[in-house]
């Protein structure tokens, strides 16, 4: 059994730890929630533009102007830092955005049956990315005014 004496300093360690811990945790989750806010942004933008564009798949100026959005896309969420706790789920990210930014080349280079596979394989890495982030317990916040799902 231990002295009186000796157990404060273990108390008091544990005491730093655990304030420790309550003081990063939030941070990291934050810090995830802040990947998730910013790929929610990227995939409801990138699809709401891709859905656009396919009722005017035609209007070839629109796609090049979708186009030159979706190369923003990929370069921003290529550049962007990933919380380790949704490590895995970056590589669906980045494949949903250079789907739709591969649908939007077909588009302005006139290319409309290329246009609609490029999309649907966009939305088929969504529905990968969202239930990748499920397993990992976390989930891609709505945007508002989306209207996909």
């Amino acid at each position: 059994m231990a002295s009186p004496g000796r157990s404060l300093p273990r108390r008091g360690a544990l005491l730093a730890c655990a304030s420790i811990f309550c003081i990063l945790g939030p941070a990291r989750i934050a810090w995830a929630g802040s990947y998730l806010n910013r790929a929610a942004l990227l995939v409801s933008q990138a699809g709401s533009d891709a859905d656009y564009l396919r009722a005017r798949v035609t209007d070839r100026e629109l796609a090049r102007v979708i186009h030159k959005l979706a190369v923003a896309r990929v370069e921003a969420a290529s550049a962007m830092e990933v919380p380790k706790e949704v490590a895995i789920a970056h590589p669906h990210l980045l494949l949903v955005l250079e789907n739709y930014e591969r649908a939007a080349d077909a588009a302005r280079e006139g290319q409309t049956q290329r246009f609609v596979i490029y999309q649907q394989r966009a939305r088929d890495e969504e529905r990968t990315l969202r239930g990748v982030l499920k397993q990992l317990g976390w989930a891609l916040p709505p945007v508002k005014g989306e209207g996909r799902g």
